[in-house]
């Protein structure tokens, strides 16, 4: 099993994710098939103990119709 990668220790990145997918109307289920990844993925990216590859980063921003710098950028 892969490690885990850490994202953050404030959580403010997992919150501008939470709050730019509850402003698309979607749901952690609804995000994660538009983007291709589990559930699981998503609360983990919210939660901040996930941190995403650049690529998947970018399916997170399209679905959510922000840039990767309103989710990521500090």
């Amino acid at each position: 099993m892969a490690p885990v990668r850490a994202a953050e220790s404030d959580g403010t990145t997992g919150a501008r994710i939470r709050d730019a997918r509850k402003a698309a109307g979607l749901t952690q289920q609804g995000m994660a098939a538009e983007i291709q990844v589990s559930r699981q993925t998503v609360i983990a990216m919210e939660t901040g103990d996930y941190a995403p590859s650049v690529y998947l980063a970018i399916k997170v921003a399209r679905a959510l119709g922000v840039t990767v710098e309103d989710l990521w950028g500090h």
